[in-house]
C-alpha cells in the first residue's frame, strides 16, 4: 500500500466530479442581447432551485440562468454533502424580530430537507441520498460543555425530535475516538451534491428554461445583466452567486469568499466499516471551534472536511479547486484522530472551494422593487439545503411583485430583505480571517491539551471581532 498521502488527484473541481464525470458538453453561451422576464446570475443551487420553483409556479415566464463555467462549478459541486437544517444567523434574527420569528425561519429549515428529497424523487434525481440524519460528536470536556448548550438551543428554537447522547450511545452509532457525547436530529442526510445539481440543472431546461454557460456576468444591474456576449435585460435579475458573488463589479466587499477543503479516503472494506461503525450514515461534524464535517459516502468512502487555508487575500477564489498540501494532511489528521484504525488509509482526493460569508454571519433573501433586483446566499456553510429556502423565498417575491402572488409565509420570514454592512477593505479583511481562524485553531489546540471545561475565552474573542458573538 502506498502512503496515505500520495497519489493524491488534487483538485480537479471535487471528488464528486472524479465520480460522476464533469459535464461531456457545456451549454451554448449567449448568443447576444436578448430579453427576459427574470434573468438569473449563477447556474449552483440557488439559482436553478430559484429557475424550477418559478417555472413550476408560472409556466409563462421567460427565465434565463447565465452561468460563468458550468452549472454546479462552484460551490454546488464541491460541498460536504450536507442537506441539513442548519441556518445561518439565527440567534441574530431572534434577537431582532423575536423568539417566534427565529422558529418560524428553523421551522421552515425543517421541512427544507423534506422538500428537497421529495423533488429529488418527482424529477427522477438519484443523488445517493440517504436520510441518517446529522450526528454531532464532542471530544474535550469544552466541546461536551458547547454539545449541551446547543442541543438546548435547538431544542428552544422548536427541534423537539433531537436526542442527546452519552459517550456509550455515542459508540453504538458511530466509533470517534475520546468522543464523550453527541446530539443527533433526524432532519438531515447525506447527498452527492454533483449528481443534485445535474439532475437540477436538467429538470429546468425539461420546463422551458434557458440556461447559458461560458457566460460570466461582468455587472449587474437595474433590469440589466452584462456580459462578454451581450446584455440581457428583464425585470428582474437575481444575483445567485454565493462565494463568487466579489468577482462581479461592485461587489468586491458584499460577501468573503471563504474556503474549505476536503479530502476523500479510497473505498473502506467491511472489516474497516465495522471497526469504525456509521452503519446509520448519519453526516458527521464536532463542536471544535475550527470544525469538521464528514459523511459515509455512497461507494463507501469518508469525505471530510475543514477549513484549511480559510481565506485569500483580495477576495480570490481557488483554481479548479486545487488545495494546499498541508491542508490536506492537516484533515488526514482529523480522519486519523477520529478513526485510528485507519491510519493507513489513503487519501485519493483533495479539493477546496468558497462559501459565502456577509458580514455579520447572516444569510439572507432580498428583493429590491425598486429597481428589480434580488438576491439570496450567505449560508455559511449550510447552503445545500438552504439554497432551497432561499430560492422558493425569492420566488414567491418575485410573483408578488410581478402581481402573480401574495405575500406568503416564506415572504414574512425574518430573513427578508435583510441588510448588513460591507467587509472591510483590505489588508484589515484579510488579516481579520486569517487571525480569527489561527485563534480558533489555537483554542482547539487548548482544550485538548488541558482538558478544562470551559470555553477558551481565545474563541469568545475571535467570534465577537468575526461578527458572529
Amino acid at each position: 500500500m502506498s502512503s496515505p498521502g500520495s497519489g493524491v488527484v488534487n483538485g480537479g473541481i471535487s471528488y464528486w466530479y472524479a465520480d460522476d464525470g464533469l459535464p461531456a458538453t457545456v451549454r451554448e453561451p449567449l448568443a447576444g442581447d436578448t430579453s427576459a422576464d427574470v434573468v438569473i446570475v449563477g447556474g449552483g443551487y440557488t439559482g436553478l432551485w430559484t429557475a424550477y420553483y418559478l417555472k413550476k409556479a408560472a409556466p409563462f415566464l421567460r427565465i434565463t440562468v447565465l452561468e460563468q463555467r458550468f452549472c454546479g462549478y462552484g460551490a454546488s459541486g464541491r460541498n460536504g454533502g450536507w442537506l441539513y437544517n442548519g441556518v445561518a444567523g439565527r440567534d441574530r434574527y431572534a434577537s431582532l424580530h423575536g423568539h417566534e420569528a427565529a422558529v418560524r425561519l428553523q421551522r421552515a429549515m425543517n421541512d427544507t430537507v423534506d422538500e428537497v428529497i421529495r423533488v429529488a424523487a418527482a424529477e427522477d434525481i438519484d443523488a445517493d441520498i440517504h436520510r441518517g440524519g446529522v450526528l454531532e460528536v464532542a471530544c474535550t470536556p469544552a466541546q461536551a460543555a458547547r454539545l449541551k448548550a446547543f442541543h438546548e438551543a435547538e431544542l428552544a428554537f422548536g427541534e423537539k425530535d433531537r436526542e442527546l447522547y452519552g459517550a456509550r450511545e455515542t459508540a453504538e452509532r458511530i466509533r470517534v475516538a475520546g468522543a464523550v457525547g453527541s446530539t443527533w436530529t433526524p432532519h438531515g442526510a447525506r447527498l452527492h451534491p454533483v449528481k443534485l445539481v445535474k439532475g437540477l440543472a436538467a429538470a429546468v431546461e425539461r420546463l422551458g428554461v434557458r440556461v447559458h454557460e461560458s457566460t460570466p456576468v461582468t455587472e449587474i444591474g437595474p433590469r440589466r445583466a452584462v456580459t462578454p456576449y451581450g446584455t440581457v435585460r428583464a425585470s428582474h435579475v437575481l444575483r445567485c452567486t454565493e462565494g463568487f458573488t466579489a468577482s462581479l463589479k461592485g461587489q468586491r466587499r458584499t460577501w468573503l469568499p471563504m474556503n474549505s477543503s476536503m479530502i476523500a479516503t479510497e473505498p473502506l472494506t467491511d472489516e474497516q466499516w465495522e471497526s469504525v461503525g456509521w452503519a446509520g450514515r448519519e453526516t458527521l461534524g464536532d463542536m471544535a471551534h475550527a470544525y469538521m464535517y464528514a459523511q459515509r459516502t455512497a461507494d463507501g468512502r469518508i469525505a471530510l472536511g475543514g477549513r484549511g487555508v480559510p481565506y485569500r487575500f483580495g477576495s480570490r477564489t481557488d483554481n479548479d479547486g486545487t488545495t494546499q498540501p498541508a491542508t490536506v494532511e492537516a484533515l488526514r489528521e482529523i480522519l486519523v484522530r477520529f478513526f485510528p484504525a485507519l491510519a493507513g488509509l489513503r487519501i485519493e482526493h483533495a479539493w477546496s472551494g468558497v462559501l459565502g460569508v456577509p458580514r455579520d454571519w447572516c444569510a439572507t433573501v432580498t428583493l429590491d422593487r425598486s429597481t428589480g433586483l434580488g438576491w439570496a446566499g450567505g449560508y455559511v456553510g449550510s447552503g445545500v439545503a438552504t439554497a432551497n429556502l432561499a430560492a422558493r423565498t425569492l420566488c414567491d417575491l418575485v410573483l408578488h411583485d410581478s402581481g402573480q402572488g401574495g405575500r406568503t409565509d416564506l415572504t414574512d420570514l425574518p430573513w427578508v430583505n435583510h441588510r448588513v454592512r460591507r467587509w472591510e477593505p483590505e489588508p484589515l479583511r484579510w488579516l481579520g480571517v486569517r487571525g480569527m481562524y489561527a485563534v480558533y485553531r489555537e483554542a482547539d489546540r487548548r482544550e485538548q491539551a488541558t482538558h478544562r471545561a470551559d470555553s477558551s475565552r481565545l474563541a469568545r474573542i475571535a467570534d465577537r471581532v468575526a461578527g458572529r458573538g
